[in-house]
């Protein structure tokens, strides 16, 4: 008998369907091999007397305690059970020593791990995680077991939030600018930390409502992790630029002491990510390309789709090139692995689950199967089944096959009838009238439900909840079938997916959520060319048909000079040009330009204070801020579940917050 309550009033316990999957899968599945409990246990040194970290602001940045009723020892039949093992594993909280006497963790801090890897001098940290409060309770947890020590470099693996965000909880920006501090990066860092996120910024935060179920309860109905780790702290998150880059595909570098091979692995967690080698302790650092899941080859939240294939090498060439040698494997999320025969297996595990992966599903593209059939046809060999490192709890085995696809072939399956398809709000009206009206639709999907026939039901049940939004029971029956299937997911990102949306269809999207910010390091670190972009990308085109100017932006401090031009509903920008005929030459130092991008002053303000000089027609800037728009992220993703103001009001010019990158 499950003892928790369900948070919502209408959520369904796990059906008799669900329960005999759970149990099937809890006789199948490999629950004997118990070497990960171990060796995530390995180490342990302490852990605080606190399980909630507060924020800067006041509110509670982390709480790994929120998920203790994994560590009651119950089974709950509303969570995967290769998922509740996993989620488990992830409740290892504290510090824990790596290799004696030189490197250490903190886990359960946050999303990813934080790694201190002592030096001659001090300590080398790797991946500070996602914002200060996290990484300076951890680095207070080391000094107080260790003994306090100055950090003396940084290095950042890989370009996603979770992994540089929180820098400035472990050292302070002054000491990098007078070389007391180094931070050390792959190249093209800089580049990706934004790029990945900014253009569709806003749409990437909603979509994360439901990847990490953001207005999930912490529950087993509810969110119970985040596969490589519980899920993303709530802080200060900030960015300081990296001091040294690691440009080769192989090189070595001394630290304060400490050797490190770096090898830089673009194309496959991120497309700025290294691994590192560290050859006098026999240590091998994976970054984010090997943890204890297949990670996401496309990620739910929005973002290119990766390469499985290139992602296979890269682990084959560490193989080769370290794990010959490799007595530990550590990485930034989940636990380590110790051994040379383990830590080949589980390269190796992982190098042939992404290249099968790719080759797999090419094969049976290569022989009609579409994307649209490919998460139904292709299986994951058997023998990689019944291993935990090949498990798909970031990614899903249904999603990134499916990303394969779109990878070489794009969307479209083939068939003409999906080339300029209906929407769905359009066409749904047509199939409800074919099945008989919206009465005989809920009865026969009651009949699927009870049967637990979930994604059929969920077939005819969409098409109602378009057509009839508002119509109550139709969206009621529809969650119902959505949460049973989210109980059945072993990937808590398709698990949260189904969940949110039941979540949505039965309250709608409650009110004053604020997503997080990007925070003034994340502002500065847009380029001017991407802030322009961004701006054509908020232009209201409708409002802009008929006008047209040209602005010469020129920024004196960093030499830049952009021609900005309106023209046919369109906002363009081209750097290293100014226009002869300009209507506007806007000139502004890069640095107070930044004040407006981030909303701490105005392009007008900036005018009245002397340290903007505006030449020609002041009207246009004007015109060009009154076809801006904001977006808000409460937008309705489930027909009928209505729109939430969730945003902050913004000026004109200030740049939309950029879509977090935690996790992969």
């Amino acid at each position: 008998m499950n003892a928790h309550a369900h948070f919502h009033s209408l959520g369904r316990p796990p059906s008799t369907a669900t329960v005999a999957l759970q149990d099937a899968l809890r006789q199948s599945l490999p629950f004997d091999d118990q070497r990960d409990l171990d060796e995530a246990r390995r180490g342990f040194l302490a852990a605080p007397d606190y399980r909630q970290i507060m924020a800067d602001a006041g509110h509670v940045a982390w709480n790994i305690g929120a998920y203790d009723f994994l560590l009651e020892g119950q089974q709950f039949d509303s969570i995967h059970p290769s998922l509740q093992r996993q989620a488990t594993l992830n409740m290892e909280y504290g510090l824990f020593e790596v290799v004696p006497g030189t490197i250490y963790q903190v886990r359960g801090f946050d999303l990813a791990n934080i790694t201190f890897v002592a030096s001659d001098s001090g300590w080398i940290v790797f991946d500070p995680l996602t914002c200060a409060e996290t990484a300076a309770a951890a680095l207070a947890l080391v000094g107080e077991q260790l003994g306090e020590r100055p950090v003396v470099a940084v290095v950042y693996s890989h370009s996603h939030v979770d992994h540089f965000g929180g820098v400035r909880g472990v050292v302070d920006e002054a000491d990098v600018r007078a070389g007391r501090v180094q931070v050390i990066a792959p190249v093209g860092f800089m580049d990706h930390a934004v790029a990945e996120n900014v253009y569709s910024g806003t749409a990437m935060n909603r979509r994360a409502f439901y990847q990490y179920g953001v207005l999930l309860d912490r529950s087993p109905f509810g969110h119970v992790d985040q596969a490589i780790g519980k899920g993303v702290a709530s802080g200060t998150t900030g960015l300081i630029a990296p001091t040294r880059y690691i440009e080769a595909d192989i090189e070595e570098l001394v630290v304060d002491g400490v050797r490190m091979v770096f090898q830089n692995t673009p194309g496959t967690e991120a497309p700025a990510e290294m691994n590192t080698w560290f050859p006098d302790l026999k240590a091998f650092w994976a970054a984010e390309n090997i943890v204890a899941t297949i990670h996401n080859i496309y990620t739910l939240r929005g973002a290119l789709v990766r390469d499985a294939l290139e992602w296979s090498r890269q682990i084959n060439h560490a193989l080769y090139a370290f794990g010959q040698e490799a007595e530990v494997m550590f990485a930034s999320h989940s636990w380590p692995r110790w051994g040379n025969a383990r830590i080949q297996e589980v390269m190796r595990v992982q190098r042939d689950t992404y290249a099968h992966l790719n080759n797999g599903v090419l094969h049976l593209a290569n022989q009609g199967v579409t994307i649209n059939q490919i998460h139904n046809r292709y299986d994951v060999p058997a023998s990689l089944q019944a291993q935990w490192p090949a498990r798909s709890y970031h990614g899903s085995v249904a999603h990134n096959s499916r990303a394969v696809i779109n990878r070489y072939l794009g969307y479209w399956d083939g068939n003409p009838a999906t080339l300029i398809p209906l929407s769905p709000e359009n066409s749904a009206p047509l199939f409800v009238e074919m099945m008989g009206g919206s009465e005989s639709i809920l009865r026969r999907a009651r009949e699927l439900v009870d049967a637990g026939d979930y994604l059929l039901a969920t077939e005819i049940l969409t098409k109602l909840v378009y057509a009839e939004p508002q119509g109550v029971d139709g969206k009621w029956l529809l969650a119902d079938a959505f949460e049973q299937l989210g109980y059945q997911q072993e990937s808590p990102s398709v698990r949260n997916s189904f969940l949110a949306a039941a979540l949505e269809l039965r309250s709608g999207i409650p009110q004053g959520v604020s997503p997080k910010t990007s925070g003034p390091d994340m502002i500065r670190a847009l380029s001017t060319g991407q802030f322009l972009d961004v701006l054509g990308i908020r232009l209201n085109s409708a409002a802009a048909e008929g006008d047209a100017f040209t602005i010469t932006l020129l920024t004196p401090d960093t030499g830049e000079t952009f021609v900005v031009e309106l023209s046919n509903g369109t906002l363009t920008n081209l750097a290293g040009f100014a226009a002869a005929d300009a209507d506007l030459t806007l000139t502004v130092d890069r640095a107070h330009l930044e004040t407006a991008m981030a909303g701490e002053s105005t392009l007008q303000r900036l005018l009245e204070q002397g340290v903007a000089r505006a030449e020609g027609d002041l009207a246009v800037l004007q015109r060009l801020a009154s076809y801006l728009v904001h977006f808000e992220v409460g937008f309705e993703m489930m027909p009928g579940t209505g729109t939430a103001v969730l945003s902050v009001p913004m000026e004109d010019f200030e740049v939309e917050p950029l879509g977090d990158s935690s996790g992969g």
